[in-house]
């Protein structure tokens, strides 16, 4: 393709820096980390194996699975190579997925996710549109049951949230894409909308600035913390068609909204700690922190989990203590036959109030 072509597309035909690709055609490779998981495999890879845009590599990282995993991957091969390491949770085994690649881009797929067949030609134009771009995330709805919802994740940010996106070429194309000129940390802090499954960065930037912050491993919630580091860097891309499906089943974490708060409010005392970029995003982070805190201790009391509400409780600022916080704390406190009717009555006042 000649210079002007690339101009005219919005693409230097120059050497680029910080690690992002400058091709005419870029590679894209894809890390599918999989535990146990045997039984979602072949529909998350088939959907993989079906885009419209093929990706020029499939990896999927066997995280020491236990059960069929091994003869689901034999089937797919040689289009899908298969790489097997010890339990050590979805983070390593998405560095170690990446490793293994060589392209320009990423994209990571967790094993129990879906995608529509145009996502990867949204992301490749994306790209196509803007060189410099470092990481990008689609838009996702939640599949239950083989049922895709219809009210996406991006759809439910809060006003404002989408200000400053630069939309490339006409909004009225198959796809809106755009990108954020400037870090969005404060805003990610306050609201987090993306998703792994939905997530493609450019392999040597991503590399370079750490990849996945392995150092939460385990945590619940644990891609926030990478979410944030790249959240530092622009450009960054938004695909904002729903072409992702994200599965819901019994083994989530993600559907215990009480565990979620507790791991996002620990991965926010992780970055704080360990970042120095991020200290002037302290105050609010730390009232993040406490405002997830109070919302899981909510939720616990709502459960009748009082030794959790004693716990999360302890962990509370002490001017994050007051009003009904400390009456739901004294009633945790109570033995628990005491406890179960004073929170019953707490909790209908609390309904006849929403009324």
């Amino acid at each position: 393709m000649s210079a002007a072509i690339l101009v005219k597309l919005g693409m230097s035909s120059a050497v680029p820096d910080h690690g992002v690709p400058d091709r005419t055609t870029l590679s894209i490779g894809v890390v599918v980390p999989s535990y146990n998981r045997a039984g979602f495999l072949p529909e998350t890879l088939d959907a993989i194996l079906g885009q419209t845009r093929p990706p020029d590599e499939i990896v999927v990282v066997d995280d020491g699975s236990s059960d069929d995993t091994p003869s689901v991957l034999a089937r797919y091969a040689p289009r899908v190579k298969a790489l097997r390491i010890a339990n050590s949770g979805d983070l390593v085994a998405r560095n170690t997925g990446v490793a293994a690649l060589a392209t320009d881009l990423v994209a990571f797929c967790d094993s129990d996710d879906l995608w529509r067949d145009g996502y990867l030609a949204a992301m490749e134009r994306l790209w196509q549109a803007e060189p410099r771009t470092r990481a990008a995330y689609g838009d996702f709805v939640i599949v239950r049951d083989g049922v895709w919802e219809e009210t996406s994740k991006f759809a439910q940010a809060p006003p404002g949230f989408w200000e400053g996106l630069r939309p490339l070429g006409p909004e009225s194309g198959a796809f809106e894409i755009g990108v954020f000129d400037t870090p969005i940390v404060p805003r990610l802090i306050a609201y987090q909308p993306f998703f792994p499954s939905a997530m493609v960065v450019a392999r040597r930037f991503f590399r370079e600035a750490g990849g996945w912050d392995e150092a939460v491993s385990r945590t619940v919630g644990t891609d926030f913390a990478t979410a944030l580091r790249i959240a530092e860097h622009a450009p960054l891309g938004v695909v904002r068609a729903p072409l992702v499906g994200i599965r819901k089943h019994g083994d989530n974490y993600s559907a215990d909204v009480q565990k979620m708060n507790l791991g996002d409010a620990t991965v926010l005392e992780h970055v704080l700690r360990t970042r120095p970029s991020l200290a002037p995003h302290a105050a609010l982070i730390q009232a993040s922190i406490a405002r997830r805190r109070r919302d899981a201790l909510e939720t616990a009391f709502a459960r009748g989990d009082f030794a959790a509400v004693r716990a999360i409780h302890a962990l509370l600022p002490v001017a994050e203590r007051g009003g009904k916080i400390t009456v739901k704390h004294a009633v945790a406190t109570l033995p628990t036959p005491l406890a179960k009717p004073l929170a019953a009555v707490l909790r209908a006042a609390g309904s006849a109030r929403a009324r």
